[in-house]
Parts: structure tokens; C-alpha cells; sequence
């Protein structure tokens, strides 16, 4: 009782195949010992073949077997360049998200293999899914090597099973070089280590994560120098760009205490930044020239996958349109359905035809002058570009991760030390002083507030203002002063107040200038208008503050109106 052991790709008894259909359909004739037996041969036969790397399991697209029963690559030229077109867009971004986002950028689409159905076999295309790429890049067959056991079953307790992932030292078997792969062992393994490095910046250990689109150069490999642990990102808005910050605060949640350390970032950033340029400067001229062979190589290789598809559609035109001419016209059923498959497939010739010539014009295989002009630069201005507000914050950090490792940050009351690890080994520090708070940011300069203090000797608030404005001296956010921020600079600042000021001169208040004078406040207020009486005005308001009266003070007449005078 022998038959061909088949298995699915991950080694996962399934009772459905040929030889456990046959178990299943001989229990009414043999013993459950016997049944037990069998299943265990059965079993036994099929580990035996999977050790060897003979077992026969379903293939991923991209894998056939040739007529010799062995496995090699899909001799269709579009499933193999698809397949090859997403490994080398994943080793130059880094994340399924962005091989996700290039193909659909570039407009094509990726091969999928129908696993049952009346169509079992046969590859379809459809746009690119990101559960695609991360099976594919999960998937050692691609990198030739023979697998069994990747997966176990398990029972739940409510009757329902599941499969779990084993390590790979439980894998039953593991066998290099097996057959042809798209990429080799060590890339295999080189994706799947930055595919977890990117899935730890959502775990316990957060570790480096992909490049992001925020500001934070450093975010990811940033480290707090009192615990040791990773340290997040805020983000928060000063003028019209936003400024990260970084926290380290992971026992502060768990524990309700404070965070361990909080670090402005965006002064450490530009200095880490010049650290980085520094270091790569001399090696401009060769990143220009490997940037525009990457840049034309990628178009190139998405032009033959588009070329690819029209390819595809025109010979199912012509199958189509010999099938139509092989009928008898007699037969005008057959020749009825034959005609609308061939109109069908004409149509999609068109459609697929009309996509590439688009597709040509969108994205040509020929730098554009811009494009040309920013890889010069390269040699000549790299500062330039590192800065440029136009380079997004991604390509950034993206050059940061290929020469940083980690960047370990401590802080002081006044300084900020930065220890930063090289990726060949070197080790640099930085001290820079710690960033002013956003309120030390807004303080009116100290030379607006001298200037305000002299002027408060003969001036109101309203007319300093004035003069600030003539002079063009702003506040500390860059607005023009008005009565109300004098006022404001006067209280934050504890400057004497100018009624503070005439009053240690020797000036006196209303009600005291009045009885001094013997005359009600009225009186004084009329003779001070009149110009009988002197004094200078404190505020906006118009009130006064007078010079105590001398030897001869005015007087009123006796019967007479009160702005009248007699000696005294």
C-alpha cells in the first residue's frame, strides 16, 4: 500500500490526502490496531522522505517542478522578475509597507497560485498585498532551501485546532541548497532579521523600527544613559514644523512615577546630523555614481515587468483568435463563445497596452535633468541636500541607520552628552549645551528691557510702545509692541512703574496736592490744566502726579469764581 507522500508546505498532516483517504475508507475492515498501524507507517514514510528533501509539497509561485520531479524556477519571465523585483525593492527600503507602496506606485501587480477550486494551479495577478510580501519574505523555499515541519498542529481546548510557529532548531527538517532559489541563504536570513527588527518597535524591547516620516533623526536607536532602555518619540509644534523629544518612560508607565529622562531633541539631532556629514563627505562621489545605477537598474526592471503583462495579454489574443479560427462556422454555439473569448481577451490587449504606454510616460527608464542635477550635487553639496527642507525626513534616517548603531544620551541641569557608536566600531562624543524652553524662547531680549526701563523715566506705556515701533524693536516672539506688553514687561520683569518713579522724585498725589493747597481736587485739576499748578502724567488714563506747591501757592479770592487769584 504505497502511494506518492504529499504534504503541504509546512508539514501539517492533512487527513484529506490520498493515503489517509484510504485509512478512512478501510475502518470497517481492519482493527484499530491495525488502522494505528498503518497511519503510523504511513507517517513514518512521509518523515522519512521530508529528512531526505524528497518529500513532494505544494510550491509557492515563483516554484515549479520540471518534468523530472525536481524544483526549479518558474520559467515565465514575468512571475520570476516580479518575484526578484520585491526582493531587491525590500534589501533598498527596508519594509514590506514600502515594497507595498513602490509597486503600486510603479503600477504592477504581483503572481498568486490558485490552491483549490476548479482552477487549482493556475496564477493569477492582482495588486501587491502586504500579507504578500511578508509570506514571501518568510518563506525559505525562495532562497532554495527544503523545509518540513515549520509549523505544528494544536488542539484548543474548545475543540478547535490551530498551527503554531516552531523555532527553527524544532523544524524537522532544514536543507540548504536543496534546489534553485531568487536570493541566497544569508539575504534569507539578512530579511527576516530586519523584518523583526521592525516588529520590536511595537514590543517590550522597542527596538531600532523602519524609518518613519517624522522629524526625529534618531528615532529608534536613541538610548537613555541612566537605564538603558529605548527611548520614544513625541512630537510637538513649534512655529510652522514640528520638534521631537525624547522620553524614556517605560517604567514610569508600568510603575505611575516619572519619567527617567526626557531629552529636547532638535539641537541633538542637527549635531548628530553634522557628525554624519562629516563622515560622509568623502565618500560622495561613489554614493552619486551606486545612486544612479539603482535609480535607472529599478526603472528598467519595472519597464520588462509592465512589458511583461502586454506580453501576457497578447497571447491569450492569439489563443483566443486561434481557437475562434480551429471551429467549424457551422457550429455557431461554439463558435459564438469562442468569438466573445477572443473580443474578451482583445480587450484586455488593449487595456494592458494603453496601461503601458501610460505607465512609459509616467516613468521613463531616463533620469530626468533634476534628478540628474541632485545626484551631482552629491560630490559638491551634500551639506546642502542634507538640509534641503525638500529631502524627506525618511531618507534621512535611512543614511543614519547604515552608519549609526546607537546613540546612548544622558542630561544635566545645562548639558546634554551624547555618546554615539559608529557601525564600524568608532565611538564619537557630543556635548552641546541644553536648548532654551519655548518660555526662555519668547523672553523679550534684555536689550528691549533696558531700553523700556530708561525710557520709563519720562514715558507712558503708550508712548513707549510708540517708540519701540519707530525703532523696530519686537517682543520676544517677533510681534510689534503694543501698551498692554509694556505693561506685561514691567510686572514679569519687576521694573519700577513710572508712578513709582515720580513718586520717589518727590511728586505727590492728587488728594494731597489738594489739601495741601486748601481747594478741592476739581480746583487743582482745573489749575493744572491751566497751567497754575504743574505736575506729569504716570499712565494712559491721564492721571497726574504734582510738584509739591512752594513758598507762593495760589490761592482763591474770597467771593469770587474760583479760577480767580489773589495773592497770598
Amino acid at each position: 500500500m504505497t502511494g506518492t507522500l504529499i504534504c503541504d508546505e509546512d508539514g501539517l498532516y492533512d487527513p484529506r490526502d490520498f493515503n489517509d483517504r484510504l485509512v478512512l475508507g478501510m475502518k470497517g475492515q481492519l482493527s484499530e490496531y491495525e488502522l494505528h498501524f498503518l497511519r503510523a507507517r504511513l507517517r513514518g514514510g512521509q518523515l522519512s522522505a521530508a529528512r531526505r528533501g524528497e518529500l513532494i509539497m505544494p510550491l509557492p509561485v515563483g516554484l515549479v517542478y520540471d518534468a523530472a520531479g525536481h524544483v526549479i524556477l518558474d520559467p515565465d519571465t514575468a512571475i520570476a522578475g516580479a518575484l526578484r523585483h520585491l526582493f531587491t525593492t525590500f534589501e533598498a527600503t527596508g519594509s514590506a509597507t514600502a515594497v507595498v507602496k513602490a509597486f503600486r506606485a510603479a503600477g504592477l501587480s504581483f503572481p498568486w497560485r490558485h490552491l483549490k477550486g476548479p482552477r487549482k494551479g493556475e496564477v493569477d495577478w492582482q495588486p501587491l498585498r502586504h500579507h504578500a510580501v511578508l509570506r514571501v519574505l518568510h518563506n525559505p523555499r525562495y532562497a532554495g532551501v527544503f523545509t518540513y515541519g515549520r509549523r505544528r498542529d494544536q488542539m484548543l481546548p474548545g475543540g478547535k485546532r490551530t498551527s503554531i510557529k516552531l523555532p527553527r532548531d524544532q523544524w524537522t527538517s532544514f536543507i540548504p541548497g536543496a534546489h534553485p532559489g531568487y536570493i541566497t541563504l544569508g539575504q534569507y536570513e539578512a530579511n527576516i532579521a530586519k523584518l523583526a527588527a521592525n516588529a520590536a518597535a511595537h514590543g517590550r524591547d522597542r527596538a531600532a523600527g523602519p524609518p518613519r516620516e517624522g522629524t526625529a533623526l534618531l528615532q529608534g536607536i536613541i538610548i537613555c544613559g541612566r537605564c538603558g532602555n529605548r527611548m520614544t518619540v513625541r512630537y510637538h509644534t513649534r512655529g510652522s514644523g514640528q520638534v521631537p523629544t525624547y522620553a524614556c518612560q517605560r517604567d514610569g508607565i508600568e510603575n505611575a512615577r516619572p519619567s527617567c529622562a526626557v531629552i529636547p531633541g532638535h539641537t541633538l539631532d542637527e549635531r548628530v546630523g553634522q557628525l554624519l556629514i562629516a563622515t560622509l563627505t568623502p565618500l560622495a562621489a561613489e554614493a552619486a555614481l551606486q545612486v544612479s545605477a539603482e535609480l535607472r537598474q529599478r526603472a528598467d526592471e519595472a519597464d520588462a515587468l509592465r512589458a511583461a503583462h502586454v506580453e501576457r495579454a497578447r497571447y491569450h489574443a492569439d489563443l483566443a483568435r486561434r481557437r475562434y479560427l480551429a471551429v467549424d462556422p457551422a457550429n455557431r454555439l461554439v463558435a459564438g463563445t469562442l468569438e466573445a473569448d477572443w473580443n474578451t481577451a482583445l480587450r484586455a490587449l488593449n487595456d494592458a497596452q494603453a496601461a503601458y504606454d501610460k505607465a512609459r510616460e509616467q516613468h521613463t527608464g531616463q533620469l530626468t535633468h533634476a534628478q540628474k542635477d541632485r545626484i551631482a550635487q552629491l560630490v559638491t553639496d551634500l551639506p546642502g541636500i542634507w538640509n534641503d527642507p525638500a529631502t524627506p525626513a525618511r531618507e534621512r534616517k535611512r543614511i543614519a541607520r547604515l552608519l549609526l548603531t546607537d546613540v546612548t544620551v544622558t542630561r544635566t541641569a545645562s548639558t546634554i552628552t551624547a555618546h554615539v557608536r559608529l557601525s564600524g566600531g568608532q565611538t564619537s562624543t557630543l556635548t552641546l549645551p541644553m536648548p532654551k524652553r519655548a518660555w526662555e524662547l519668547r523672553q523679550t531680549p534684555r536689550a528691549t528691557i533696558a531700553e523700556i526701563d530708561q525710557l520709563l523715566d519720562n514715558h507712558t506705556c503708550a508712548e513707549i510702545a510708540g517708540i519701540l515701533r519707530r525703532r523696530g524693536l519686537p517682543n520676544g516672539v517677533g510681534r510689534p509692541f503694543t501698551p498692554v506688553m509694556v505693561q506685561r514687561v514691567i510686572r514679569t520683569y519687576q521694573l519700577r512703574s513710572r508712578r513709582q518713579r515720580l513718586l520717589d522724585a518727590g511728586l505727590i498725589p492728587l488728594i494731597q496736592m489738594a489739601a495741601r493747597l486748601g481747594v478741592s481736587t476739581a480746583t487743582v485739576k482745573h489749575w493744572y490744566h491751566a497751567g497754575i499748578v504743574s505736575g506729569q502724567r504716570y499712565n494712559d488714563k491721564g492721571e497726574v502726579l504734582y510738584h509739591p506747591p512752594g513758598p507762593n501757592p495760589p490761592v482763591l479770592h474770597q467771593g469770587r469764581r474760583h479760577d480767580t487769584l489773589r495773592p497770598a
